[in-house]
């Protein structure tokens, strides 16, 4: 088993926890991993990605341009922006909940969604679109979006993790107040 996985989104939406959760559920079944992130803007809202490689045969962290298996993505103008790491085949799992960056707000560029999602849905085969919205509004919180899309990235068979991998690093991982909130989180669909 390998899977290469990009993980991406803006500052402060969990990416960095989500590559953890992914790591440490490899760990746990005794799958080698790497992982690399590049987080210098998250505090400002800029643009946050995660490589996380896991199994064997992989000498480095970081994943080639068009070898990725997955790409979960925490926002789709993000999506777009890793869509190059993607090999032929591959998966993107993808909440629809745009975060629309300042820039575009002080008169740079419009932030089109509608535009985001149909580029996607034309370039990727394998795409699985989660409702941001509707998962913050069910389960009470934006908070665990992360976990919402490792879930559904784990039940669309493009991850080899299953949720109860996944749910035993959230278990060791995250602090007991927020438990519950992420293990429904985990099995939103």
């Amino acid at each position: 088993m390998r899977d290469d996985i990009i993980l991406c989104g803006v500052g402060g939406q969990g990416t960095v926890l989500a590559s953890k959760l992914l790591a440490a559920a490899a760990m746990e079944r005794g799958l080698p991993v790497k992982t690399a992130e590049t987080i210098g803007m998250a505090q400002r809202g800029g643009s946050v990605f995660s490589h996380v490689r896991l199994g064997e045969g992989s000498s480095s962290p970081l994943i080639g341009r068009g070898r990725a298996d997955l790409i979960i993505a925490f926002e789709p103008a993000e999506a777009v922006r890793q869509l190059g790491y993607l090999r032929e085949g591959g998966t993107v799992v993808v909440s629809e909940g745009a975060i629309v960056p300042v820039s575009a707000t002080v008169g740079g560029p419009a932030y089109d969604l509608d535009a985001i999602m149909g580029y996607l849905r034309e370039r990727v085969k394998n795409l699985v679109v989660v409702d941001a919205a509707a998962a913050a509004l069910e389960l009470g919180s934006a908070k665990c979006l992360n976990v919402v899309l490792l879930g559904a990235a784990s039940r669309s068979g493009a991850l080899a993790l299953g949720e109860g991998d996944i749910e035993a690093a959230i278990r060791r991982l995250v602090p007991e107040r927020f438990l519950e909130l992420n293990l429904r989180a985990l099995e939103y669909a």
